[in-house]
């Protein structure tokens, strides 16, 4: 649950002009700089850039929280998102996620 209401905020604050861009790309002005995330947060973070990229999850845990609703570039990440989603995988392990 916690985490539908993180992606609702996400896409509420992009809807009303709150996200922000960064040197790690979009992302919601409230968002944590990835190496202050706890792990779970890092999954969460790394796979929102999934799905809004089109990514067609396959695990019950990523399903549960962004559907299966996938779309054309199929997860495919470039330009920010692609810089953001280096910046969480790094982190995740090196936290050993």
């Amino acid at each position: 649950m916690d985490r539908l209401l993180r992606s609702l905020k996400f896409g509420l604050a992009a809807l009303l002009g709150l996200a922000t861009v960064s040197v790690t790309g979009l992302q919601p002005a409230f968002a944590q700089d990835a190496e202050s995330m706890s792990c779970d947060d890092l999954w969460y973070a790394r796979n929102q850039i999934y799905a809004r990229n089109g990514y067609c999850f396959q695990t019950d845990r990523a399903i549960s929280v962004f559907g299966r609703g996938c779309f054309p570039p199929y997860g495919r990440v470039y330009g920010s998102d692609q810089r953001r989603l280096n910046n969480i995988i790094y982190w995740e392990r090196v936290k050993g996620c």
